[in-house]
């Protein structure tokens, strides 16, 4: 069997207990680096938006995730009337609400 594996290979393999060491000082600056360039943006995004919509509000001038501008005319547990047009109302799920907009957004539109 022992031309299935060299005899330097299970020599080298039993003689490499740092190497494990070695892996893990490697991987741990890794997970550090992903955590403040991945997760921690993107955590903190989460946190300023679920704040946003708690904070919504009647007249609110708001841009929902399809693009839809328009006027809060009515805000209830999961769900706000929006304003789009003389007479339109469309009922959208809080957390669609993207962008909260200054008010007069709608008139210099």
């Amino acid at each position: 069997m022992d031309f299935l594996i060299s005899s330097a290979q299970a020599q080298a393999a039993g003689a490499s207990a740092g190497g494990a060491w070695q892996q893990l000082l490697f991987f741990v600056p890794l997970f550090v680096l992903f955590y403040f360039m991945l997760i921690r943006p993107q955590s903190k995004r989460a946190k300023e938006h679920r704040d946003m919509v708690s904070k919504l509000s009647v007249g609110n001038e708001v841009v929902t995730n399809g693009g839809i501008l328009g006027k809060i005319s009515e805000v209830g547990e999961t769900f706000v009337a929006i304003d789009v047009a003389n007479g339109v109302t469309i009922k959208v799920q809080r957390v669609q609400v993207a962008q909260l907009m200054p008010n007069g957004t709608i008139k210099s539109a």
